[in-house]
């Protein structure tokens, strides 16, 4: 996983003697565009979409469009986090793709976290099998060797600002009823070393630490006064925004960016996973204990009467 930060690399490595990449992994050969540029070209965008992902890949761009679609909040449950790991995995190994714009399919909600019911009312083993899917998330688009741009068109708390902030790029639209932030501890849960690292490094140490203590949900503007987020724009220009800056960032040769992120982000991505075991021992200890587990069902049946 970690080693998809090359795969791009690799690729340029496999190309046929005397071709080269072009900006959209088409083949060229002495200036004449090969049969498989044109089968490319006659089919130019390609869609494919799961229950809870949808992604649409323009193959003259190299951009994929994938959005989160699991009404009403974009909770992170198992099925959606396993979705997520496979359709980035396949685009990741797609020579076409270059990039990948991150997105919600669900009006005024980018992603409320994780799914609570996956952690309450449950057995250890699920309960590990549940944390080893969000850290595979993570790895992946952490990871991802490809441009990745969070156009964020809502809300996004907890697990949905972790998918955020692992992205290159965060652009949220400009309406004070969004927040954004890692509130963890508003539920009595402690975020896990992996989610402290990627805030810090994102906003600072000493941000990080007040903003993870009082679990801390900030509007756009505030969001971008910290650096949680890189723009603020309105909100029927953040899908357009995001494809302008996915154009600037690809104008830059693959290779040197790859390794330019890779050698950013391997330090994060390793210390996970060694750890792996451990965190997943850790969570499953905390998750199980009867204070947490009445905790969350006291913010659950919160959320039903809020919803009735």
């Amino acid at each position: 996983m970690i080693a998809t930060l090359l795969i791009q690399h690799e690729k340029l490595e496999q190309l046929p003697s005397g071709g080269t990449l072009s900006p959209y992994g088409v083949h060229q050969k002495h200036g004449q565009i090969t049969s498989q540029a044109l089968q490319l070209l006659s089919s130019q965008r390609r869609q494919f979409s799961n229950t809870y992902i949808s992604v649409k890949l323009d193959e003259t761009s190299g951009v994929a469009v994938m959005k989160l679609k699991r009404p009403p909040v974009n909770s992170l449950n198992m099925e959606l986090l396993t979705e997520f790991a496979i359709n980035l995995e396949k685009l990741e190994i797609d020579r076409g793709c270059r990039g990948v714009i991150l997105t919600s399919a669900v009006p005024r909600i980018f992603s409320a976290g994780l799914d609570i019911t996956e952690m309450c009312g449950k057995n250890a083993d699920h309960y590990g099998e549940f944390w080893r899917a969000v850290q595979e998330m993570w790895l992946k688009l952490y990871g991802s060797s490809m441009v990745t741009i969070a156009a964020i068109n809502g809300s996004s708390p907890a697990g949905g600002c972790l998918m955020a902030l692992s992205c290159d790029y965060r652009i949220i639209a400009n309406n004070k009823k969004y927040t954004i932030g890692l509130n963890e501890t508003q539920l009595g849960i402690v975020a896990p070393f992996w989610f402290k690292d990627i805030i810090t490094e994102v906003i600072g140490h000493r941000a990080a630490e007040r903003s993870l203590q009082l679990g801390m949900l900030y509007s756009p503007t505030d969001a971008l006064k910290i650096g949680l987020v890189d723009e603020v724009v309105a909100e029927d220009k953040v899908q357009s925004t995001a494809s302008a800056v996915m154009a600037q960032w690809l104008t830059l040769p693959d290779h040197a960016r790859q390794i330019t992120k890779s050698m950013m982000r391997k330090p994060s991505l390793d210390r996970l996973v060694t750890h792996r075991e451990a965190d997943i021992t850790n969570f499953v200890s905390y998750i199980t204990r009867d204070s947490i587990q009445k905790s969350l069902q006291m913010y659950m049946e919160m959320l039903k009467k809020k919803g009735r």
